[in-house]
């Protein structure tokens, strides 16, 4: 259990730390300007996400097939 919650929490890394950078950012430019645009901190943090998602889906995919190949298919087996 413990090894599952440290690789979903790996996998979420990337994608997490890309919206926390990107609202830091978007936050302080409307800080700045005093532009209080509600779809000026969504769809700039969503695009961010897609393409962090997008470029990261194979590293997801590894780590997410070598749990199941090492943690999860040798408990099913019963080894």
């Amino acid at each position: 259990m413990r090894q599952g919650l440290w690789v979903a929490t790996v996998m979420s890394l990337p994608i997490l730390g890309v919206a926390l950078v990107v609202g830091l950012a978007i936050g302080l430019l409307q800080a700045l300007t005093s532009v209080q645009e509600m779809t000026l901190t969504f769809v700039p943090k969503m695009a961010a996400i897609v393409v962090t998602f997008w470029l990261s889906m194979g590293f997801m995919t590894d780590l997410l097939v070598s749990y199941l190949r090492d943690s999860i298919a040798p408990a099913i087996a019963g080894g």
